[in-house]
């Protein structure tokens, strides 16, 4: 096996098993990934330079055909059921085995990199990286912590991933689903994805692995999915949401550097990001709407999944022909206001949860205690609007436990309470944020305008909201400002825009049910004082 790049001179890809690939590629420059997957047919330059490649069958990750290990470490730690599958350790050894069979006499590509930004070196996770395509092994150095030469001298790794989207499995022997698979390994520390190209399943993979080993070693640090930026007085600012919501939009200030985008922990001292990239959603991407994600897609970003307008290498961000999961990976040094490196002292001064509230029920902005706090972190609510079927009318509810759901290994009420603690000792102030419905549902009434969403955040940090007079919400009890400079002071209660009271008392009661029936399913590991804190029917 030829050997080309550079690398620790003491790793061997035999201690994998891998033994008669063609060529073992370690750590190419981005420039030099870029001719590879060019060279190989795999991808081509956008206009602006950014390598545009498709991620084949998948474009999206599959939640179904993902699997842990059960083993003696994680057997009684993990939280077993439709999120965490468990895997016979047996046949993730086979299928390991097979999967490296499969690389022979192929390339393939090692990238050393790491996981987690903290100024403290005990929280680093050194991770390898080794993928049958280049383009996956240039979206791990996008995401990951890229080491300098002399750390990769020296690179002695945790955990490995290997990515062999060639790779099909046997359901029937092999134990999986269907083909493909993504099955994390904590007692032997790998991850193996196999039967997908979609290069999502190694990111949000190893935050998996990370939401499972930092409160397991580091008692009091919380991981986390959301986004986070500091202001120049060094106050931290999370933004937790799920899709729809505007945590890209709205954690992105240009007098606020960005920590990250995405995955997050809250150590004893500190908040740092576990990447050292973006991954951003592209659909119907302007430069007007997101400044900073679109002057990110130049020469060393990855564009997956989307078009050129016909007869150009211009791109076509509404075309939606391949997927609607659009997608670009860029280094986070991309984005001009990051901070780099990707962390901060102290703990988060405000944190804002967002949810798109079609249901147009919930308060545009409003004060949460640590009880409720931990309430609405487990519960991840958002509502998406009514499909076009015949006879559906409502909005639908959807909740993600802890604004990350198909990644946590643990039991949601396990971050819920830890989170709790960490809200008490630091005296953060928690908002909720409807980015969604006033003056009535979807359909009826109209989407909060982004400019009213974006004053109230900036009031919130500014501490403009401390000595305002709040009232409590009849149904949810949250506490609701009632005033907030630059937004008027009707739309602050939002059963005051309702024309009809009763049909809004009605939707409250309606919202307070879905809420209390989701969060059945946690009630059983949740304390007394989490489920007291959830909304009570009137």
């Amino acid at each position: 096996m030829q050997e080309v790049g550079f690398k620790n001179p003491a790793a061997s890809l035999e201690f994998y098993g891998i033994k008669n690939a063609k060529t073992a590629y370690w750590n190419l420059t981005p420039e030099e990934l870029v001719e590879h997957s060019i060279a190989k047919g795999m991808g081509q330059l956008a206009d602006t330079g950014a390598l545009v490649i498709h991620t084949g069958k998948f474009t999206g990750r599959s939640p179904e055909d993902r699997f842990i290990v059960m083993d003696s470490i994680s057997k009684n730690k993990v939280n077993w059921g439709n999120v965490n599958k468990p895997f016979d350790s047996r046949k993730f050894d086979r299928l390991w085995r097979k999967a490296v069979a499969y690389l022979r006499k192929k390339d393939v590509y090692v990238r050393d990199v790491a996981a987690c930004a903290s100024a403290n070196e005990l929280f680093r996770l050194p991770i390898r990286v080794i993928t049958e395509y280049p383009w996956s092994n240039q979206f791990a150095s996008n995401m990951f912590l890229r080491p300098g030469r002399e750390e990769l001298a020296s690179f002695d790794p945790k955990w490995t991933a290997l990515c062999v989207p060639g790779f099909l499995a046997d359901p029937e022997t092999d134990g999986t689903r269907q083909e493909n698979f993504a099955i994390i390994n904590f007692k032997k520390k790998q991850l193996l994805i196999g039967g997908t190209g979609y290069t999502g399943e190694i990111k949000k993979g190893i935050f998996s692995v990370i939401n499972f080993v930092l409160p397991v070693r580091a008692k009091e640090t919380l991981p986390m999915h959301c986004s986070a930026n500091v202001g120049e007085n060094g106050d931290i600012a999370l933004f937790f949401g799920l899709s729809g919501t505007g945590k890209t939009t709205l954690s992105a200030d240009p007098n606020r550097p960005l920590i990250g985008d995405d995955e997050h922990a809250w150590s004893e001292h500190e908040v740092f990001n576990f990447e050292g990239g973006c991954y951003a959603k592209t659909i119907d991407l302007t430069e007007e709407k997101e400044p900073d994600i679109f002057r990110a897609i130049r020469h060393g970003a990855i564009l997956e999944n989307i078009s050129f307008l016909e007869g150009t290498r211009e791109v076509n961000y509404a075309d939606r022909s391949i997927t609607e999961n659009t997608r670009v990976s860029y280094p986070i040094s991309y984005i001009e206001n990051a901070r780099i490196p990707s962390n901060a002292p102290g703990a988060p001064k405000n944190i804002f949860f967002l949810t798109c509230d079609a249901f147009g029920v919930l308060p545009p902005i409003s004060k949460l205690t640590p009880e409720q706090a931990m309430f609405h972190f487990i519960s991840g609510y958002t509502a998406k609007v009514a499909g076009t079927e015949v006879g559906i009318t409502d909005p639908k509810t959807t909740f993600s436990a802890c604004f990350g759901a198909p990644f946590l290994p643990l039991h949601p009420a396990k971050y819920a309470e830890l989170l709790g603690r960490k809200l008490r000792k630091s005296k953060s102030n928690v908002w909720l944020i409807n980015t969604g419905w006033s003056g009535g549902a979807y359909g009826v009434g109209s989407r909060i305008k982004l400019g009213y969403t974006r004053a109230m955040i900036t009031a919130a940090l500014r501490g403009e909201l401390k000595d305002v007079e709040y009232k409590t919400h009849k149904v949810f009890g949250v506490a609701m400002p009632t005033h907030c400079p630059n937004v008027p002071d009707e739309i602050l209660s939002p059963r005051n825009t309702w024309a009809d009271k009763s049909a809004y008392d009605a939707k409250a009661n309606l919202l307070a049910k879905y809420f209390m029936e989701n969060f059945a399913k946690y009630a059983d590991q949740a304390k007394p004082e989490i489920v007291n804190a959830g909304p009570r029917p009137v």
